[in-house]
């Protein structure tokens, strides 16, 4: 059912269950699409929108010509898929070690940095898993993913996202290891 793509993707995953959690969303996705679009799923050609930052087809994927928009992730053993009829974008993260949380977290807006500068110690690798997870949610919803500085946008690291105009972000529920949210174009 996947395109010769996907599964060269698989094949240059180092271990078995990343390749497992890999396959299992991109199956997932094209049973999906399929359904949406009532089309056999191994028939769906997948593509790359322009990227908004260059002239390069490396921006969200997309089905060519359909209107149904769609995002996917996956971390270790988890993945999530959204869908929408405007743009979408989805991302799950395990929660970091707090070393790993602190030096990433530089890479956060200003005021994110705050945020865990004034978390307990123990909270911090949550705090930033959320804002992480929002931050590439909806960088995935851009389209541009990382290639736009993450610390430009304030998603907040609370319990509570916040949105960049125009955009709603939500938290998704995915277990006391991982942080999760998609961003949708309002």
């Amino acid at each position: 059912m996947l395109d010769r793509s996907e599964r060269e993707r698989a094949e240059r995953f180092r271990t078995s269950a990343d390749r497992d959690t890999y396959l299992c969303v991109h199956v997932g996705l094209r049973l999906l699409l399929g359904a949406y679009l009532d089309t056999e799923p191994a028939e769906i050609t997948l593509t790359r929108l322009p990227c908004p930052l260059c002239p390069e087809p490396h921006g969200r994927p997309a089905v060519e010509g359909n209107p149904v928009h769609f995002s996917l992730t996956h971390s270790e053993d988890l993945g999530l898929l959204a869908f929408a009829s405007r743009p979408v974008g989805v991302d799950v993260e395990r929660n970091p070690l707090p070393d790993v949380a602190e030096e990433v977290g530089r890479s956060l807006h200003p005021r994110e940095q705050q945020e865990l500068r004034d978390c307990a110690p123990a909270e911090r690798p949550r705090a930033f898993a959320r804002a992480w997870a929002r931050k590439e949610a909806y960088l995935k919803g851009l389209g541009t993913g990382l290639g736009r500085d993450p610390s430009l946008d304030y998603v907040g690291t609370s319990t509570v996202p916040s949105a960049p105009s125009r955009w709603t972000i939500s938290d998704v529920a995915a277990g006391e290891d991982y942080a999760a949210a998609v961003a949708v174009q309002d």
